[in-house]
């Protein structure tokens, strides 16, 4: 089951609450080796303290910086693709800043060699991004997903916060508040990594990341989980049939699988004036519907087609390979929430052994229920 973290930024999002609440959810390393991986130890110092706001703990991070060079653009991305991380924390780091600098470059309007400290944000920036990163590494998240920010009028949202964000998908909702509540380096880190939707999770932890405003409702919550399966939105194809050869219907059935279609079943029915017929049922994808609909159309005798909306909810499936004895046999497993629940020899594996096929498909079923801990 993937690992999932969600981003709930009801009060935006900055580099330094990005990291409190990930330092809160029980992400590590600590901030000190971040910095000391990008060769920061001179000019930077982290501060992380735990706060209570409200009724509410969580953590605030304080990245402070010292004299240091400044740094243009090119610079900065020197320091990072020198830095000792992980190649993975590096190449997003990298991304990020990049974005950062094409954003900056075209709200300033200056080529990102010429960009300099002050609109990058300098080593500050760098702290926030590569530990941001790191510790969302270190938690073997392998998704992430992000609410809608809000987004308050006039100067209140940054040009370059926007600049970082266009393209991305990410929602902005209109806010009152009289405060930038999206930093550039926040809109970075999620327009690097983030989809920007609520995923179904199993909620294995939660953290809380303080921003510089001192108001209760400042906050960012990470939640980290184990994506679940979810419902998702189907079209139903359905068309009565009472005056096709009922041999045409099996072909009718491998053509519309073969177009895309998710499923077809075909059920006898009494239709008008007692004639036997049958109900043909496609499955579709939405964006697939009008084709499928159109190919039932064209390759049946129905003059119409009804489509509909539903939910369709899928177990997950893998294949485990066993050994019974007569020869290797593929099982299919099926899964919910992650977890083996059943087991299904192939058929055409157990056949192609020889011999009594019910006797194969119930030794490969047994062998794979002991691999799975289900015997």
């Amino acid at each position: 089951m993937r690992r999932v973290a969600y981003f709930d930024c009801p009060s935006g999002i900055s580099g330094d609450m990005a990291l409190g609440a990930l330092l809160d959810a029980g992400a590590g390393p600590t901030l000190d080796v971040v910095v000391a991986a990008l060769g920061l130890e001179d000019e930077v110092e982290v501060e992380v303290r735990r706060e209570e706001r409200g009724h509410l703990s969580g953590l605030r991070v304080l990245v402070r910086c010292g004299d240091g060079p400044a740094r243009n653009f090119p610079e900065l991305l020197d320091v990072v693709r020198g830095a000792e991380l992980p190649e993975r924390v590096r190449a997003m780091t990298v991304a990020a800043l990049e974005r950062l600098g094409r954003a900056e470059s075209q709200v300033h309007g200056l080529p990102p060699e010429r960009l300099h400290l002050h609109e990058l944000g300098g080593a500050d920036t760098l702290v926030d991004l590569a530990g941001c990163f790191w510790l969302l590494d270190s938690l073997g998240v392998e998704e992430v997903h992000a609410s809608w920010l809000p987004a308050p009028g006039g100067r209140f949202t940054a040009p370059g916060t926007l600049r970082v964000l266009e393209g991305t998908g990410a929602v902005l909702e209109p806010d009152r508040r009289k405060a930038e509540l999206v930093t550039p380096t926040g809109a970075a880190i999620l327009a690097t990594i983030a989809r920007f939707e609520r995923p179904p999770l199993a909620l294995d932890r939660v953290g809380y990341g303080f921003g510089a405003r001192p108001e209760p409702e400042n906050v960012l919550a990470v939640w980290v989980g184990r994506r679940v399966s979810e419902a998702a939105a189907v079209h139903v194809i359905e068309a009565g049939i009472d005056d096709m050869a009922p041999n045409l219907l099996a072909p009718l059935v491998e053509d519309l699988l073969a177009e895309g279609a998710l499923d077809v079943a075909i059920t006898p029915l009494i239709m008008k004036k007692g004639r036997p017929g049958h109900l043909v049922t496609v499955v579709a994808a939405p964006e697939r519907s009008r084709e499928l609909a159109m190919a039932l159309l064209r390759k049946s005798t129905t003059l119409g087609v009804r489509i509909t909306t539903a939910s369709r909810l899928v177990a997950g499936r893998r294949f485990l390979e066993v050994e019974t004895g007569m020869g290797r046999v593929r099982v299919k497993v099926k899964e919910l929430e992650g977890r083996p629940i059943d087991v299904a020899p192939e058929y055409e594996d157990c056949r192609r052994l020889g011999g009594d096929v019910a006797v194969v498909m119930r030794r490969a079923a047994e062998a794979a229920r002991r691999e799975l801990g289900l015997a």
